[in-house]
């Protein structure tokens, strides 16, 4: 694994190391480590740090409702499907799109305030585009793991088993 390789993997991991505390796992000089984050901040290849928050723990929001929807549509000619998807992506509602395989061609997650906002959103918004032949949307009812992070808390029994 080069340098590059293995800073990244730190960031990932923890992005509020120091160049300080990077330099020391990696042997390389702070300079070094800050020449290579520098890059890969330039290259695009690290695009944004951020937090990653519980929603379910964020005292300053209420719950977030979240939807997956699967949507069939009809590529464009020169454009194929990166035409409607630039239309999709641009709305603020939308946090996630994919080009899928399978039964459907793109995956949009987007969150709303409200249930109501998130289905006028699809009936209003998305389902009109141009090129959307149907839409399936799937509510997210409660989140589990994303993203490496496990946002449950393991309840341990310190009570001794029976056994008969």
């Amino acid at each position: 694994m080069d340098a590059t390789e293995e800073i990244l993997n730190l960031l990932r991991d923890n992005a509020r190391l120091s160049k300080e505390d990077i330099s020391a796992m990696t042997k390389k000089t702070p300079a070094e480590v800050e020449a290579i984050i520098q890059k890969l901040e330039n290259d695009g290849v690290i695009m944004k740090y951020a937090a990653i928050v519980n929603p379910e723990k964020d005292p300053s929001k209420s719950a977030k409702v979240r939807a997956e929807i699967e949507i069939q549509v009809q590529p464009q000619r020169e454009h194929g499907f990166d035409g409607i998807a630039d239309r999709i992506y641009r709305f603020p509602q939308v946090k996630s799109l994919y080009l899928m395989s399978g039964g459907y061609d793109l995956k949009v997650v987007i969150e709303g305030e409200t249930l109501q906002e998130v289905s006028f959103f699809v009936a209003r918004k998305l389902s009109t585009l141009e090129g959307v032949r149907s839409t399936k949307t799937h509510f997210f009812l409660k989140t589990y793991k994303e993203n490496d992070i496990v946002y449950v808390e393991e309840n341990s029994d310190s009570r001794e088993g029976v056994t008969a």
